[in-house]
């Protein structure tokens, strides 16, 4: 079945970096959408960023433009995140859904629109 781990939250200081790693299992990567998510404490889940290869879309959100970044291995996906700052604290999720040639347009932004999510990994920033 369809599985999704993260690993590589923890404890940095602002302008530090981190590399989350989401491994999956159970699908065919390149047949499907991957999302980085994350959920401060009280508030909703937002999208950070999405990729598909099916059709070569990406997506990185405003508020993490230019500081961080997804790239892929045979069947982890990364998150590489960059000059971090306090509000980046949250717990970050991964999540997957089928989106094969022609899905389009882009790869989905929305928690909604996902339909299976890893158990998250904290991510603090704090001096």
């Amino acid at each position: 079945q369809v599985q999704l781990v993260e690993s590589g939250g923890g404890e940095v200081q602002p302008g530090g970096s981190l590399r989350l790693s989401c491994s999956t299992s159970g699908f065919d990567l390149d047949q499907y959408a991957i999302g980085w998510f994350r959920q401060a404490p009280g508030q909703q889940r937002e999208g950070v960023s999405c990729t598909a290869r099916s059709d070569g879309s990406t997506y990185i959100a405003d508020s993490v433009q230019g500081r961080f970044y997804m790239s892929r291995g045979a069947n982890t996906v990364y998150l590489h995140m960059g000059s971090l700052k306090p509000e980046d604290t949250a717990v970050y999720y991964c999540a997957t859904r089928p989106h094969p040639f022609g899905s389009g347009p882009g790869c989905p932004r929305y928690p909604y629109e996902y339909d299976y999510w890893g158990q998250g990994t904290r991510v603090t920033v704090s001096s």
